[in-house]
């Protein structure tokens, strides 16, 4: 003989609200958590990159990335010191910045600020910078180019640099200038460098890897996508920039070369990050013995 319970409508109404309650506070949280907590909560990620081109002598050289700070749009110049202090903690012996200092920099009201606290990076073996879609943006080019030189950085705009050690072993720092608003030349930015150097390239959008990896480039450093800034379980991003929607979040490997998209540190557009918080990357050189 089957039972049939039958639901009142007094506790029908009572599961009702239960539900849009609880539904209620969990998108409260999910909403405080994406726009106070995530932002800020910073991480350092650390890998060891490996490459029979890189001298011995680099061995346990340490790059720090870090990227799309986005000033003035819930970036502040404390955060700034914050992220400062925390590479400093890092001991790098480079340090590299791939683009959008400033979310709008015509607007920024306090851009005399911001290179008194980059000069404090330490980075013996040097600090490289290119350029990003909003550093051109917003008539930045100029401050742009103002703040990150005082600031003691090299702004390499389809060219290179060399970092050289004692022994006069070498590897190549190559910048192309930003894809969406610069005039990227790459085949003026690997002249002159031997195939046999080991190369990195500072590009801001990732998906321009598709391009440079059809030239000497052994690891490209991006950021530009933010990871997204959110991700759902399942799903991944929901929404990504232009020239970040292939390739949008930590390592990738297109034919010989190795891409990094670093997240970011700030935000643009919306003031929230859910799954994607923000980062700097460590990179531990190694050289790899030629496989006989």
């Amino acid at each position: 003989m089957k039972t049939v319970t039958t639901m009142t409508r007094r506790a029908f109404l009572q599961k009702s609200i239960s539900s849009l309650l609880g539904g209620i506070a969990l998108t409260s949280f999910g909403y405080y958590y994406a726009r106070f907590i995530e932002p800020k909560r910073l991480t350092v990620t650390a890998h060891t990159v490996s490459h029979s081109l890189i001298p011995k002598s680099f061995d346990g050289i340490k790059i720090v990335q870090f990227s799309d700070t986005h000033l003035g749009y819930h970036f502040s110049l404390a955060q700034l010191r914050h992220i400062v202090m925390r590479i400093n903690d890092l001991t790098p012996d480079v340090v590299v910045f791939t683009g959008d200092l400033m979310d709008a920099p015509n607007q920024y009201r306090f851009s005399h600020d911001i290179a008194p606290i980059l000069t404090k990076i330490r980075a013996p073996l040097g600090k490289f910078c290119i350029y990003g879609n909003h550093d051109h943006g917003g008539y930045g080019t100029d401050l742009y180019k103002k703040i990150m030189e005082q600031a003691g950085f090299q702004i390499l705009v389809n060219k290179h640099a060399w970092i050289e050690q004692g022994d006069k072993s070498k590897i190549a720092i190559v910048g192309a200038d930003d894809l969406m608003l610069g005039k990227p030349d790459f085949s003026k930015m690997f002249q002159s460098i031997p195939p046999s150097t080991y190369t990195i390239l500072l590009l801001h959008e990732p998906d321009g890897a598709t391009k440079a990896a059809r030239y000497p480039v052994h690891l490209q450093l991006s950021g530009h996508s933010h990871g997204g800034q959110i991700q759902l379980p399942f799903i991944g991003p929901l929404v990504t920039p232009p020239l970040a929607v292939q390739y949008y979040e930590g390592f990738y490997h297109i034919q010989d070369m190795t891409l990094y998209v670093n997240r970011g540190l700030g935000t643009t557009r919306m003031p929230f990050r859910f799954l994607t918080p923000p980062e700097l990357t460590v990179f531990t050189l190694k050289h790899e013995p030629p496989s006989s």
